[in-house]
């Protein structure tokens, strides 16, 4: 019987095999297509990785030389010319282009520019492309800085927002918004505005002593310790 039986196993391993040359003679060139593209895909992949770095990089470069650029103008015309270059679609070119911006912020309060900075800050505040958080805090250092520049009712209705409940500066809008009623005369209103930021959750050391000092100036009491 085993002879038979041998027999038989090697008739199926020949058919196997002619089978299988037969898929290959057929299917064999979506083999060699599917390898090359894997090949390919993975050199793309590499060449793209090698050109973005090559790119950050150079735009790394070119930032330093601006901001190393002894000219207060020439300095200020370089950053703004690489936040143009750098414009386009999808979540990176924008965060280079809001860094660029807030370089730009940066360098005009240093030099006490406060006019270049706000427009610098206001163009990072209107970029949808960015996270909520980064447009919130260019929009709250904005309406600080503005403070002599930009209307009451502007600085107010921006503060009014970013100091909505669950927004992530807050505290530091209803700061804002008790100094605008200093401003304004309001003592009293500016008082009871600091004395319900004291109520305030996760309310930063800093800010509950400036708050506390200034309730104190304010003709009000606290029990807070001010040291």
């Amino acid at each position: 019987m085993s002879n038979p039986d041998s027999f038989i196993d090697e008739v199926n391993e020949e058919l196997k095999r002619d089978r299988l040359f037969a898929l290959m003679r057929k299917y064999g060139w979506i083999v060699v297509v599917a390898v090359v593209g894997i090949v390919a895909v993975a050199a793309w992949n590499e060449w793209s990785k090698s050109q973005a770095e090559a790119r950050a990089q150079a735009l790394g470069d070119a930032i330093v030389e601006a901001l190393e650029n002894p000219d207060a103008g020439a300095r200020r015309t370089a950053l703004q010319t690489l936040a143009e270059e750098q414009a386009g679609t999808g979540r990176a070119a924008a965060d280079r282009v809001a860094i660029l911006n807030l370089l730009l912020a940066a360098d005009g309060i240093e030099r006490g520019d406060i006019d270049a900075a706000l427009p610098a800050l206001q163009r990072v505040a209107e970029d949808d492309a960015l996270p909520s958080s980064y447009r919130q805090l260019a929009l709250l250092k904005r309406t600080i800085l503005g403070a002599e520049r930009l209307p009451q009712e502007e600085r107010e209705a921006a503060l009014s927002g970013l100091a909505a409940p669950g927004q992530p500066f807050r505290p530091l809008a209803l700061e804002q918004l008790a100094l605008l009623k200093l401003e304004a005369g309001d003592r009293a209103g500016a008082r009871a505005q600091l004395e319900s930021l004291l109520s305030e959750p996760d309310l930063s050391p800093d800010l509950r002593r400036r708050v506390t000092q200034l309730i104190v100036v304010l003709g009000g009491e606290v029990e807070t310790d001010l040291g």
